[in-house]
C-alpha cells in the first residue's frame, strides 16, 4: 500500500486524461522479442557466431518491415546468390526487393 500511494499521482495521471492507457501492454509486446533475442543470443558460441547472427537478424527484420515475408525473401535471396553478380549484391538487400 505504502509503494502505491507513494506513486499515486503517477498511476492517477491516466484518468485525468483519456488518451493514456492504464498499462505498457502494446509497449512490451513490441520489444518482447528483442528482450527474448537478448536471452538467445548468449548461446550464439562466440563473438563472431553473435555478429553473423546479428546481420542475419537485421536482414530478416529489415525483410518484415518492408512488407515482405523473411522466409520468402531468404530463400528467393539464398537460390539467386551463387549466379548473382558481385558487384550487385546489394540488389538482393530486403530493402531493394519492392523497388
Amino acid at each position: 500500500i505504502d509503494y502505491s500511494l507513494k506513486r499515486w499521482e503517477a498511476y492517477s495521471r491516466y484518468a485525468d486524461s483519456g488518451h493514456l492507457p492504464l498499462d505498457n501492454n502494446p509497449v512490451e509486446n513490441c520489444i518482447r522479442p528483442v528482450a527474448i533475442g537478448k536471452k538467445n543470443w548468449l548461446f550464439a558460441g562466440s563473438e563472431r557466431g553473435g555478429r553473423h547472427a546479428a546481420v542475419i537478424y537485421s536482414l530478416l527484420l529489415t525483410a518484415r518491415l518492408n512488407g515482405l515475408d523473411p522466409a520468402a525473401w531468404l530463400k528467393d535471396t539464398l537460390e539467386k546468390l551463387p549466379s548473382w553478380p558481385h558487384r550487385q549484391l546489394d540488389e538482393l538487400l530486403p530493402l531493394h526487393a519492392l523497388a
